[in-house]
């Protein structure tokens, strides 16, 4: 079997983990931080602003199952990347719109992803486009977040509409 990675960010890393866990050929959605400049970051310090790092999802999945430009088309759907360093109340540049590529041909998918998307908001996109860094992933607590803790009520106001509106929007892609 061959495995890709994808590497993304759009605001809190609980929701794009919990929507991409459901997509069928994914493998595993892991949160975790990238793109700052300190080493080996935790979740204190990248909630203060000062580190760089965006919450992000490590995505591997099987490109015999689902494209990288479909992994892409859901991003779009389940986040608004015309809003600059903002998802909802979640503000600062860890909450950033982010797509990391991991060579030329993620690139070039992820330009012409960001193009086709752009028809569907009337704000420019804003997300960021950058090289892979390194992948820190977060705590264990933050890992498979939402189906631990689906009660509790970010979970039920934030991260569950994302996740109904993904399986409403791609039925062929639930896993």
């Amino acid at each position: 079997m061959t495995e890709e990675k994808a590497l993304l960010g759009g605001g809190c890393f609980w929701c794009i983990e919990a929507v991409y866990r459901r997509v069928k050929g994914v493998k595993s959605a892991v949160s975790g931080y990238a793109g700052g400049q300190t080493p080996d970051p935790d979740y204190r310090s990248v909630c203060s602003g000062t580190t760089g790092h965006a919450e992000v999802v490590e995505i591997t999945f099987d490109p015999d199952v689902i494209r990288y430009e479909e992994i892409l088309e859901i991003f779009w759907a389940i986040h608004d990347p015309t809003t600059l360093n903002r998802q909802g109340a979640d503000t600062g540049t860890q909450y950033r719109s982010v797509i990391y590529y991991y060579d030329e041909n993620q690139k070039k998918k992820a330009e012409d992803s960001i193009a086709g998307a752009q028809e569907h908001f009337s704000d420019p996109i804003v997300t960021e486009l950058s090289p892979a860094p390194v992948f820190y992933p977060a705590e264990d607590y933050h890992q498979n977040y939402y189906d631990l803790n689906t009660n509790q009520g970010y979970c039920q106001v934030v991260i569950a509409p994302k996740i109904r509106k993904f399986m409403s929007t791609f039925k062929e892609k639930i896993a």
